[in-house]
């Protein structure tokens, strides 16, 4: 039996162990690709979370209680199950999400592997020993925050969902998860049959799509401690705001506008592969993907003109049904952006070389030439297939123009002097470089994060990143005998 169709989830939320009506009602599930209805989904009301947060907080505890050796059980399980029902969820990624194949192979691959190396931390020290003056034993342990809310967005919901639940799981937390209400199935049910399948307790994963209203409860909840937000810099601002006010760690994952260098020596065909993978993998609806790309002037113009004759080669359709290298758009107001971008640039003396055209929500991978900082391509988040090229005339103004930017997540550098590029990203400020690699990478044991408008620094991937995003530190002495003091 598949694995939703063991259970009745049409329709529902998952709140206190249970599958049941939201207070908000239900809303259709549908596919980008088609605009087909593909079932229905459950919405979450500000009185949900309040119950959801309450039983959260008493699951949490006898959780925690349970020996290292039983969580590590259920997340290693929670991996394999990732595995056993590969083509059901992999299906669900392709129409829901508009996912190609790979895609949606790469993000099960990953869930399994964020599962798997959660089931490592329980096992792991939980503190120190330290030095002290006093006739005392002194540490400082670890400890789980309690609950934690986990905000996921639509573009890779299975990705950008699990490595937040499998560590603040696996270190003895409670979660409430919020998936983006337009990739719910994936991003929020089958995560929460993954972990109800693999034996976790009642309660200790919880699931609440819904709107802005719902967000809010879920960050300002008293049961609430630490919240980990994955999406737009706009909105992070606010939930960081907010939990700033109720006196909350937030840990922020936000938006990227990563420039790829490709330096004067870089071999043209293979900056070309890396180019197009970085900016049109996944229809460009990546944080990391490639916004920016800045090539040195002896090999300007033969890079355009090879990056748009890949670009116009490029098949795009359903890939539910066809073999295509991008699927579609996730709606239209994310199609009329991305679109709205492409035309302000050639307004603002931008070439289009390739693309710029759309059908429904399948936007064509597109090259923009001659981009220059004013441009909207250039300065704005796009998150469409949209490769903004602009020409570089020195190293020095490479690392400018790379630095021109609010964002600081991903940087690309292609050259043969792998030395010399190590010290070109020296000079410019991200939280993740790749030399002679294009800007979308991702692995469950990397620290992943940005700097300045990108985010909060590396909060997610790595043992000690997981650590210090999902416990506090508890200081805790010890003496054989009472203490005595002069009064």
């Amino acid at each position: 039996m598949g694995l939703l169709d063991a259970v009745d989830w049409q329709g529902k939320i998952f709140k206190a162990g249970a599958w049941c009506e939201g207070r908000g009602g239900d809303y259709p599930v549908i596919e980008p690709a088609t605009g087909a209805e593909l079932g229905r989904m459950g919405a979450a009301s500000v009185e949900d979370v309040a119950e959801a947060a309450a039983s959260a907080a008493e699951a949490q505890r006898e959780w925690a209680a349970l020996p290292y050796t039983a969580r590590s059980a259920v997340l290693r399980r929670a991996g394999d199950l990732w595995g056993e029902h590969a083509e059901e969820i992999s299906g669900w990624n392709v129409r829901e999400v508009g996912a190609v194949p790979g895609m949606a192979g790469f993000a099960l691959h990953v869930a399994a592997e964020e599962c798997y190396e959660a089931a490592s931390l329980p096992g792991r020290p939980v503190g120190e020993l330290l030095a002290t003056e006093q006739p005392r034993l002194s540490m400082a342990k670890r400890v789980p925050a309690g609950v934690v809310t986990v905000i996921s967005p639509f573009n890779v919901p299975t990705i950008l969902g699990i490595r937040s639940v499998a560590p603040a799981l696996a270190l003895g937390n409670a979660v409430l998860l919020k998936p983006d209400p337009r990739t719910a199935v994936t991003g929020g049910t089958v995560m929460s049959r993954v972990f109800e399948e693999a034996g976790l307790p009642p309660g200790v994963l919880q699931m609440l799509p819904g709107g802005a209203d719902v967000g809010e409860a879920l960050i300002t909840d008293p049961h609430v401690r630490i919240i980990s937000f994955t999406g737009s810099t706009g909105v992070g601002r606010r939930i960081g705001e907010l939990a700033g006010r109720h006196l909350k760690r937030a840990h922020l994952e936000l938006g990227g506008n990563s420039a790829l260098l490709v330096l004067e020596d870089a071999d043209v065909e293979a900056a070309v592969n890396l180019a197009a993978w970085g900016s049109f993998f996944h229809q460009g609806q990546i944080c990391m993907t490639t916004g920016r790309h800045l090539v040195a002037d002896a090999i300007y113009d033969d890079f355009v003109a090879a990056l748009a004759e890949k670009a116009g080669h490029l098949p795009v359709g359903n890939p539910a049904t066809e073999q295509v290298a991008l699927g579609p758009i996730i709606d239209r107001g994310q199609r009329d952006k991305i679109h709205a971008v492409v035309t302000s640039s050639v307004q603002q003396g931008a070439t289009l070389a390739a693309g710029g055209t759309y059908e429904d929500l399948f936007y064509r991978p597109t090259v923009l030439a001659g981009v220059s900082l004013e441009a909207a391509a250039f300065a704005d988040e796009i998150f469409g297939p949209v490769a903004p090229v602009t020409r570089i005339r020195s190293v020095e103004e490479a690392v400018r123009l790379a630095t021109a930017s609010e964002y600081g997540l991903s940087l690309g550098i292609v050259t043969k002097d792998v030395m010399h590029g190590l010290a070109v990203a020296d000079q410019i400020p991200t939280g993740i470089v790749h030399i002679n690699d294009q800007t979308v990478n991702d692995e469950a044991v990397a620290p992943f994060g940005g700097v300045k408008a990108s985010g909060t620094g590396s909060r997610f991937g790595g043992a000690a990143a997981n650590v210090e995003a999902f416990t506090e530190t508890r200081w805790i002495t010890m003496r054989g005998e009472p203490a005595t003091y002069p009064f």
